[in-house]
């Protein structure tokens, strides 16, 4: 193969694996805050804090993988 076939490769997978992981957390993140609110709607203040400062930081490591393929792709 072709050195930019693999170049390009490389920056999928990278991309793809990468926001993958982030993708999963913040479905499970906002699955279980939905089903924390119903279970315990006084709760809502602490639960939504919590929600956003947790998805924030999963959103924050799919933007790292993102920039990684970036670069990837860039070099060589």
């Amino acid at each position: 193969m072709e050195p930019d076939v693999m170049k390009m490769l490389a920056v999928g997978l990278a991309a793809g694996l990468g926001l993958f992981g982030p993708a999963l957390g913040l479905g499970l993140i906002g699955y279980s805050a939905m089903q924390a609110l119903g279970r315990n709607p006084e709760a809502r203040g602490a639960i939504l804090t919590n929600m956003i400062l947790i998805g924030a930081l999963a959103e924050a490591i799919g933007i790292y993988a993102l920039i990684v393929a970036i670069i990837l792709a860039m070099v060589a």
